[in-house]
């Protein structure tokens, strides 16, 4: 039998610095996979998220990621890339594409806007050619993809892994 009392629920890490990364979603079918997104981008301590589209949060889900998130809404995607690379931000899309870049191996930068694309669709070509780099998730299996809220996730803990401190 350990010694050790092992401690549930402790609070979150502090960051050294507030997170670079913004998370800009397409529009989402799903208001569910859309509050999925937004507790993971609270968990890694992301300040800013920005939704494209009608969709709105499920406070149930989302949680305190509803109160902590500065969270956007805008009608179309690609006005919002735009001005993100005009702010200084690499555009990295979360796609498969022929020319994507294996997430594994991808350094991401700091100042980055993670852009995510429906759960059906993906991300049209006219987003893809606004963007700096896409990468991909490899998949072993069927389906041939992940959930876009479990992929987002992944994603997020890989820039959060590259970037522990902020």
């Amino acid at each position: 039998m350990s010694d050790f009392v092992h401690e549930r629920h402790k609070p979150p890490r502090q960051l050294d610095r507030p997170r670079e990364l913004v998370l800009v979603c397409a529009p989402m079918r799903s208001n569910v996979n859309l509050s999925r997104i937004a507790r993971a981008a609270g968990c890694c301590g992301l300040t800013r998220l920005i939704c494209c589209g009608p969709g709105r949060l499920d406070r149930k889900i989302a949680r305190d990621a509803a109160d902590t998130l500065e969270i956007e809404s805008h009608r179309t995607l690609e006005p919002v890339l735009k001005k993100l690379r005009d702010d200084g931000f690499r555009l990295v899309g979360l796609e498969q594409t022929s020319h994507s870049h294996d997430l594994h191996q991808y350094k991401f930068e700091r100042r980055t806007a993670l852009v995510i694309g429906n759960e059906r669709t993906g991300l049209t070509d006219d987003s893809l050619a606004l963007l700096d780099d896409v990468v991909e998730i490899p998949v072993w299996g069927l389906p041939y993809s992940y959930n876009v809220a479990t992929a987002t996730a992944m994603a997020l803990y890989e820039y959060c892994r590259q970037f522990p401190a902020g």
